[in-house]
């Protein structure tokens, strides 16, 4: 992080999760992704549906912002499969912060700098 003005996002995990509840759709206990900036990343070959995941997206950049202990957004976890007879939720939790510079993401032409995806991530 340097002194430039920037922003905190939360680094997501959204898992697939029954509870002994019955999948109507392809959903498999456990598989998950990863959402980094704004990016969703598939560390094997996990699989979602695309229904779920359109219902997904919507929220996703939410639950990655800061947001009161006491906001919804901090203590509802689970979101449920949009087909009114799958069991299936995905629970989706906050994992590390990251430091996003706003000359890294911004789309203003006079205001942009090296874009966040072609820097080196210090942590690895």
């Amino acid at each position: 992080m340097t002194s430039e003005k920037g922003f905190w996002l939360y680094d997501l995990r959204v898992e697939t999760v029954l509870d002994g509840r019955t999948p109507v759709c392809r959903h498999v206990e456990g598989e998950s992704f990863a959402v980094i900036g704004e990016t969703l990343v598939f560390d094997r070959m996990d699989r979602v549906s695309m229904y779920a995941l359109a219902a997904l997206l919507p929220l996703l950049p939410a639950k990655q912002r800061m947001t009161d202990d006491n906001d919804w957004m901090s203590t509802d976890a689970e979101i449920a499969c949009p087909d009114p007879h799958c069991g299936a939720r995905f629970r989706v939790t906050r994992e590390g912060k990251r430091w996003f510079g706003h000359a890294e993401t911004t789309g203003l032409p006079d205001q942009r700098g090296t874009p966040y995806w072609d820097k080196k991530d210090p942590r690895t």
